[in-house]
């Protein structure tokens, strides 16, 4: 029973549980700025399990106090080889503020959900907590937080350029994206008694250098120098140049090194490994986790992060969408991992054997659901591709888009006797299952996909994320024109409407992204009503490190054309553009009609606000929508609305 497991199944979080062990000394001892739980889904788990199943002896040391005589960082003494730092499953600033800067009351990685455990920019003031009271040992940093700011970046929150996070956290050495691979690395050169500091050669690594040293040499890698942070901070032209090469070598299957000079440093960033095998993704997730929080946590509540995974799966990782405003596949990759059927299956088992389980999984996902086993039909062509997205502005001729494997993978877990229903929460890519984008998918595997998905793995709700409506700002987005979400829609309702599911299609958009102007989310605003939606899942566009979106907010130049953008920046700039999602609130829709009024934009005015909600008989006609005038800019709109 899972309330009888001994303590010693969970990696040791104090010297009382060290000790239970029998082990004299630790190895590695890792800082993380979340609640530890046993689970594959939370990193500091993975790493932990990781650094134990190469044999070394490790501890967590979980949400330490920073602000007091810092006894927690101490409790362990000095590991044998290195601290290892993350800030958790999310970036700090992320987790703390919201898109207005606001303060969470919450934190979702915290037991009883409690805000206040982990300070703000959490892997430089652990980092620089453990360098002053232990300097002789190394620091290994990693996770989102540390992966993302690897290189000059803008941070939102003190809205300013900072350097890489080596610079501000005087780490050693810092692991970027997904880091098994690189740890293991890591582990078996120390094991074979090559000192940290010569850890020069680590794939998907970085590290500072001083200027008056060599670079070190390596036959197999292409250099390429980016501007330097110097420069970046004088010119905004050369920090969105930048990007493109970040954004092209962090998704190459064979990319080259990144040098930046950094103040009297050069910042080395080594090409990243290729995408996981089948059988390296099935051994990370196969390790001995509990699949639990730890005991220690039983007295001050649950934790929120873990309440909403406990029963699910992660089928795979990456992301070939590339949107604009996404950081999955900088920290991810760009191709796909999957994990096998058997391990997934074996997974399953394991979920059913759970004391609370009630016979629900609550998602059979990854970051988009429908990506599973999806990769390159001829993988030659793969090699070569420095494309940031494989599904824009077309889908890549050479990308396999059948769904049927995912389709058995469904029926099988649907057949497991323990298993009532097994959902699928995490968002899906409706794009690849719309014919009139995907032109050349199997149509009969999308119908097929879509069936099984919607009779039997949607809770109600289906989650698809067509961002915005106006075809500018989608196009700066990496997303396809709305057009092709009006085609998914007509497919969605005729299956719903086949096997009377009477199930909601829940769209997902932003507001402020860069290039949006009112006038676009007005359009949007009218668009969406008259599709039936009153509009919940909505966001205020936030930019974040490494995405093109942020590159754009900050610099207002797009990194790959140079072309400038305008971007909503001011607080009440935002809040306007916020308001037109909330049409349907009568203390919006004076506001809304003000604004409409001024611009003497009748059109929208009516279309947007009039009672009747009839549907307009351009959208029940196939052949006028590609002359929606809703697709037409309003050049009274624009007018009345370009004064800031």
């Amino acid at each position: 029973m899972e309330n009888q497991r001994p303590i010693t199944d969970w990696l040791p979080t104090t010297m009382k549980e060290v000790k239970k062990r029998d082990w004299d000394e630790l190895d590695v001892v890792l800082i993380s700025g979340d609640s530890y739980v046993d689970h594959p889904s939370f990193g500091t788990a993975v790493i932990g399990r990781i650094i134990e199943d190469e044999g070394f002896k490790v501890a967590i040391l979980a949400q330490p106090n920073w602000t007091d005589d810092l006894r927690d960082f101490k409790k362990f003494g000095k590991p044998k080889y290195f601290f290892g730092i993350t800030s958790g499953c999310m970036d700090s600033m992320v987790n703390h503020y919201t898109a207005s800067k606001r303060k969470r009351s919450t934190d979702a990685y915290t037991a009883g959900g409690q805000s206040g455990h982990r300070p703000d920019y959490a892997v430089s003031t652990y980092s620089k907590i453990i360098k002053d009271l232990y300097p002789d040992t190394p620091i290994l940093i990693g996770g989102i937080e540390a992966s993302l700011r690897r290189v000059t970046h803008y941070d939102y929150w003190s809205d300013q350029l900072a350097p890489s996070i080596l610079s501000s956290s005087l780490a050693d050495l810092l692991v970027y994206g997904m880091g098994e691979q690189p740890l293991r690395e890591v582990l078996q050169l120390l094991k074979k008694g090559v000192p940290f500091h010569q850890l020069t050669m680590v794939k998907q690594t970085a590290y500072l250098r001083p200027k008056i040293d060599s670079i070190p040499k390596n036959k197999n890698w292409e250099d390429i120098t980016l501007n330097s942070h110097e420069k970046c901070l004088k010119d905004k032209k050369a920090f969105a140049s930048n990007f493109k090469h970040i954004e092209q070598e962090s998704n190459k299957t064979f990319a080259k090194r990144i040098i930046q000079e950094v103040s009297h440093n050069n910042l080395i960033i080594n090409p990243p490994f290729q995408t996981m095998t089948e059988k390296e993704i099935d051994h990370s997730f196969d390790l001995p986790y509990t699949r639990l929080p730890h005991p220690k946590y039983k007295k001050r509540g649950t934790i929120p992060a873990y309440e909403m995974i406990k029963f699910s799966i992660n089928m795979h990782r990456g992301c070939f969408g590339g949107c604009s405003f996404c950081t999955i596949s900088a920290h991810q990759g760009k191709f796909i991992a999957s994990r096998s059927e058997n391990s997934i299956l074996k997974e399953v088992n394991q979920v059913t054997e759970m004391n609370d389980f009630k016979g629900y999984i609550s998602d059979i996902g990854g970051p988009s659901a429908n990506m599973y086993k999806l990769k390159g039909k001829d993988l030659a062509i793969c090699d070569k591709c420095v494309a940031p997205s494989c599904i824009h502005p077309v889908i890549c001729s050479n990308l396999d888009t059948d769904h049927s494997a995912m389709t058995a993978l469904y029926q099988k877990v649907d057949a497991h006797p323990k298993v009532k229903k097994a959902f699928v929460g995490s968002g899906i890519r409706y794009d690849l299952l719309t014919p009139s984008y995907n032109k050349k998918g199997d149509q009969e595997s999308m119908l097929q996909y879509m069936t099984q998905l919607q009779k039997r793995h949607v809770s109600g709700r289906l989650k698809v994320a067509p961002e915005h409506t106006a075809s500018d700002t989608l196009r700066l987005m990496r997303k396809p024109s709305f057009d092709h979400f009006k085609s998914f829609k007509k497919i969605y309702d005729k299956i719903d409407d086949k096997f009377n599911l009477n199930q909601k299609l829940i769209p997902y958009f932003i507001s402020s992204h860069p290039g949006c102007e009112e006038e676009d989310m007005a359009n949007l605003a009218v668009e969406t009503k008259e599709l039936g939606f009153e509009l919940e899942q909505v966001q205020d566009f936030t930019p974040t490190p490494m995405t093109v979106a942020t590159v754009i907010y900050y610099s207002g130049y797009h990194p790959y054309t140079l072309k400038p953008y305008y971007t909503p920046k001011s607080k009440k700039e935002k809040q306007k553009q916020h308001r037109f999602f909330f049409w349907y609130k009568k203390e919006n829709q004076d506001w809304i009609k003000s604004k409409l009024v001024n611009a003497k934009d009748n059109t929208l005015l009516d279309r947007l606000l009039k009672k009747d909600n009839n549907k307009p008989k351009w959208l029940k006609d196939k052949h006028n929508q590609n002359s929606n005038p809703i697709n037409k800019k309003s050049k009274a709109f624009r007018k009345k609305n370009k004064k800031r």
